[in-house]
């Protein structure tokens, strides 16, 4: 598929101080697009120069109150404001950077099936990734592309539902049609939709040979913040699970890989993963349970922070 295909998307990027990471990624945008302005950058507030950084590479820029932040419902606003007439969104972070200048067309590829909904590309480490890191990149977003339906539940399970925004894009008519993204989640807006697209019919297309670099260097109290996190996601969306069954054998799956990716490469990691893991694992329950737990020990606990200010337990 040709460059002409962007002309029918508009590009989301939320971005909040991104840093020299979001430089690399709004240069590699600037490559890959052959019109700038198709690309609208959702700046919260930054302090480091990342809206001047957008302004700069000719993208539009729109600027809010980082307190309004939601994961949903910035996205959704966004969308609804600059893809009026548009026929695909595609969605990054400002950490993900497009790794191929047809990286982008080759993800929009995925719609010429008229039976998919949404699209997802591979998420490959960043080049100065750690081991963990990278393990968790390559084990979630495997070489091979497959499209999936509500069918592929029973042999996939949860993962059957596993979509991510970092680098995504939506056919707007599916996306509307099932309601676009929630506000009341701490995150996971994007498997819900694939969870609702899913539902009512679409298929969902993984794409491995539309590349970008992204991973995190994530702490082991920032991996269990953000399992907490998932804990809750989960709890908010109990349609999840039943439909597609529970995260454990998924997790069991990723822990015997991990072990393995490090017995081969870095063998005295070992006690690290058994550490992370036990961290990651007690966090999530504790994020089921969130609705039992104080308001302000669920702030602490949590990575969405700012999401805590506003919601009732």
């Amino acid at each position: 598929m040709d460059d002409s295909v962007l002309k029918e998307a508009r590009i989301i990027i939320p971005v909040r101080n991104g840093g020299l990471r979001w430089r690399e990624a709004a240069a590699a945008m600037r490559r890959a697009v052959p019109d700038p302005s198709i690309v609208v950058v959702v700046d919260s507030a930054s302090t480091d120069g990342s809206d001047a950084v957008a302004a700069e590479s000719g993208f539009q820029v729109q600027r809010i109150d980082p307190r309004t932040f939601n994961h949903g419902r910035t996205r959704q606003q966004a969308i609804e404001q600059f893809c009026v007439g548009k026929r695909f969104a595609v969605l990054l972070t400002h950490d993900a950077v497009v790794e191929s200048l047809d990286t982008l067309t080759v993800l929009l590829d995925a719609f010429t099936d008229p039976g998919v909904g949404a699209a997802y590309g591979r998420q490959l480490p960043h080049h100065d990734a750690q081991l963990f890191e990278a393990h968790a990149a390559l084990f979630n977003y495997p070489p091979g592309s497959e499209t999936r339906t509500l069918g592929d539940a029973t042999r996939l399970g949860i993962k059957a539902a596993f979509f991510s925004n970092s680098f995504a894009a939506y056919r707007l008519a599916a996306f509307m049609q099932c309601g676009g993204f929630p506000d009341h989640l701490i995150l996971g807006e994007d498997a819900y939709v694939a969870m609702r697209m899913l539902m009512s019919g679409w298929q969902v297309r993984y794409c491995a040979d539309a590349p970008v670099r992204h991973s995190h260097a994530y702490s082991i109290v920032e991996e269990a913040q953000r399992y907490f996190d998932f804990g809750v996601m989960h709890t908010q969306i109990p349609e999840l699970l039943e439909r597609f069954g529970s995260p454990e054998g998924e997790g069991f799956r990723f822990v015997m890989s991990e072990l393995r990716y490090m017995w081969k490469r870095a063998p005295w990691l070992l006690p690290g993963v058994a550490i992370r893991n036990a961290a990651k694992y007690g966090a999530y329950r504790l994020g089921r349970w969130y609705t039992r737990l104080p308001l302000g020990l669920c702030r602490r606990l949590s990575m969405t922070k700012v999401y805590w200010n506003r919601v009732p337990i």
